[in-house]
């Protein structure tokens, strides 16, 4: 038999948590975990926007539930205790106001990463990233991310200083049920465990501490470097490189071509009988 994650009835205590993840990333100032909240990147807004914690950063908020998360374009993320893994991370960031869109792919990217460091070698090109951010497995969706930014409040430091609140929800299990409700393929991290014997009892605290480390480096590497590197790395990760997709704003297709990756803005690049365009903002969708 397969071991799979700390899942549904396992899932650790939130103070086991907390205590694990401050082992595991001491550059973290504030770490929160709770059994139930409304919204990790909505506590994590409201907190950034005081003037009580100032350069008090980085912090991550996890809980068990979230009773009102929120996906990308004001989606509801489906969510049961013990079946989803969710968590947000603040980190102050000192980039140009016209960057800031490129931090949506850049935390698909480095979570993708993270991710990918727990499979066998074999298995790590099923584990792919979707324009802008969505996590798949073998084509269903794993885990999805919302970004957020905002001022840094009275406690900003200089015109290019924002806080960027970065939040993931990955499925440990209930795959086969949200698939039916959404009627859409969804796959969880116990189907990976089944097939990786290097995933298989993977500990959330070293799931979540990836991924949270995997975002405090990318945007060093982004305040360093600009998002020069991750274009190529986002190529490794491509699940649409070379498809046929249709860009849809409102369900309306608004462009129709050949996804060939990102450029240095973060914006995905359709090849159209025009030529290349950027997309900032839509729907992707592969056609058949």
């Amino acid at each position: 038999m397969t071991a799979t994650p700390d899942t549904a009835a396992a899932l650790p205590t939130p103070q086991s948590l907390v205590q694990q993840l401050q082992d595991d990333l001491p550059q973290f100032k504030q770490i929160e975990w709770s059994e139930r909240t409304s919204s990790t990147n909505a506590n994590l807004l409201a907190k950034a926007r005081t003037n009580e914690y100032q350069l008090a950063r980085p912090w991550l908020v996890g809980a068990h539930l979230q009773e009102e998360g929120r996906g990308r374009a004001g989606r509801t993320w489906q969510n049961r205790a013990g079946a989803n893994l969710m968590f947000s991370c603040a980190f102050d960031i000192f980039v140009p106001q016209l960057l800031l869109p490129a931090l949506s792919p850049m935390a698909g990217i480095a979570a993708c990463e993270a991710l990918r460091g727990f499979l066998d070698a074999e298995q790590l090109n099923h584990l792919t990233m979707k324009w802008p951010n969505d996590i798949l497995w073998k084509s269903a969706k794993l885990a999805g991310i919302l970004v957020e930014t905002t001022r840094a409040g009275t406690s900003r430091l200089s015109a290019d200083h924002h806080v960027a609140i970065m939040g993931i929800g990955i499925n440990l299990d209930d795959a086969r049920a949200l698939s039916r409700s959404l009627n859409r393929q969804v796959a969880d991290w116990s189907e990976i465990a089944a097939c990786c014997p290097d995933a298989a009892g993977t500990p959330i605290h070293a799931l979540v501490s990836a991924v949270a480390q995997a975002w405090y480096d990318a945007i060093n590497t982004l305040m360093r470097h600009g998002f020069e590197s991750f274009p190529v790395r986002h190529a490794h990760l491509d699940a649409l490189a070379g498809q046929h997709v249709n860009v849809l704003d409102n369900g309306r297709i608004i462009n129709a071509g050949i996804a060939c990756g990102i450029n240095m803005h973060g914006q995905l690049m359709v090849r159209t009988p025009d030529g290349a365009v950027p997309i900032t903002v839509g729907e992707v969708s592969v056609r058949t």
